[in-house]
């Protein structure tokens, strides 16, 4: 049975985060909010996780799930190498809604989907979020939706399409709007901007110059 918590009351987001973070460790699901839409969540390194997560949304292995990290520095333990682009781009807008596709590490053991050696990461710009990351470490998140359906702005939203699915549902008050982030590829010879989202291409080139 699922369970919903308030999180815009921080007298009891504490409570919230351990139960939403116990519901990770056995492998259970979780709607949380972010900067840009709602999220579900499942332990990264768990691919029996990963693939409930892809189920409830009723999504095939094709398009693989991106990650959310907590710190910055986590993704030093998660990718081959960490280029002075990705550095830069880290710096200049993370927490924030940009994501980075870039090559992961050889030893990694999870399965994200056909992600080809790659995983897209990003650390998200919402103090629930962090919170919650702080708690399991780097989640697979994708957008809390049925696959089709437009992403969920609100918690209720999310439960409407994912129901009993998910063990635990983080409610953060409403997204601001359906703007997913911006996705860049790192993985080449050249930085390429696969999504425009919330963040312009006009500002990634400010930081590094001719992308776009």
């Amino acid at each position: 049975m699922s369970r919903t918590f308030d999180c815009t009351d921080q007298a009891g987001r504490a409570g919230a985060i351990a139960e939403a973070a116990t519901a990770i460790r056995r492998g259970d699901l979780v709607v949380l909010p972010t900067d840009t839409v709602y999220g579900i969540g499942a332990d990264a390194f768990s691919p029996n996780a990963v693939r409930r997560l892809l189920d409830a949304k009723g999504r095939g292995r094709d398009v693989p799930v991106p990650v959310l990290v907590g710190s910055w520095r986590t993704v030093n333990g998660l990718v081959d190498t960490l280029s002075d682009t990705a550095k830069d781009l880290i710096a200049a807008f993370w927490p924030g809604a940009l994501t980075l596709v870039l090559r992961q590490g050889a030893g990694l053991t999870w399965d994200l989907g056909d992600a080809r050696g790659t995983v897209a990461v990003r650390m998200p710009l919402h103090p629930v979020a962090i919170e919650l990351l702080a708690e399991t470490g780097p989640l697979a998140v994708s957008s809390a939706n049925r696959h089709g359906a437009e992403p969920a702005l609100t918690m209720n939203e999310a439960q409407s399409q994912l129901g009993s699915s998910v063990a635990v549902y983080l409610d953060g008050g409403p997204a601001a709007d359906r703007t997913p982030s911006t996705i860049v590829d790192l993985t080449g010879p050249a930085p390429v901007v696969l999504r425009e989202g919330a963040i312009p291409a006009a500002r990634l080139a400010e930081v590094v110059p001719g992308l776009g």
